[in-house]
């Protein structure tokens, strides 16, 4: 049995969504800004239903679900970096976009401080948050089956789901990218996606 807690429903996969998103502003500062970013697909989505002037600007998109997302939407991608996370990606912006003036369109929670590590390279990066993260909840009786796969598409579904369920020695995780294997325990057992991708997630549990 493999269970997916993403929000998305896919085939070969239990749905059990741990979390939930809230929209916290009721504008964009576009303000003294040429470039945005965004990290997640859910941060396009909540931008897209704030403003959708958000299109007028070019995007850097973080993963492939963030840039499938903004192209769908009518946006611009305009650099797409070969690595998603933390240090190296903020390594890429700070090659490739040392000379824009970046609005990062985030979430209340972030993984990684891509704005603390910039500053430190003199990159002007500003930052909004537009939504926030918040944990579904669920009764025992909703648990994982023992032996099941579990599969971990953020920090924030980690988080979430040991505020539900406890962990059992018999599940295996399958996690989406490095930066989400930070946040699992050491005593799970874990396989982590070939690729930053839901997809990538379930192929790996199915093999």
């Amino acid at each position: 049995m493999i269970y997916l807690l993403s929000p998305l429903k896919k085939e070969h996969t239990i749905s059990l969504p741990m979390i939930r998103f809230k929209i916290t502003a009721t504008e964009i500062d576009f303000s003294d800004i040429d470039t945005l970013m965004f990290t997640s697909k859910q941060a396009v989505v909540t931008a897209n239903k704030i403003d959708k002037n958000w299109k007028e600007y070019p995007s850097i998109a973080i993963g492939g679900a963030t840039k499938a997302k903004i192209e769908e939407l009518g946006g611009e991608v305009i650099f797409y970096p070969k690595k998603f996370y933390g240090k190296e990606l903020a390594s890429s912006i700070r090659e490739f976009f040392s000379h824009r003036k970046i609005l990062y369109l985030r979430p209340q929670k972030v993984s990684f401080d891509s704005r603390a590590f910039l500053e430190k390279e003199g990159i002007n990066l500003n930052e909004q948050i537009i939504y926030k993260t918040l944990c579904k909840e669920y009764t025992p009786e909703d648990k994982p089956i023992k032996g099941a796969t579990i599969i971990f598409t953020s920090p924030s579904t980690i988080n979430c789901f040991f505020k539900n369920f406890s962990w059992d020695s018999s599940y295996t995780a399958i996690l989406i990218g490095e930066a989400t294997k930070a946040h699992l325990p050491t005593y799970c057992r874990y396989k982590i996606a070939d690729k930053p991708l839901i997809d990538s997630c379930i192929e790996k549990a199915l093999s």
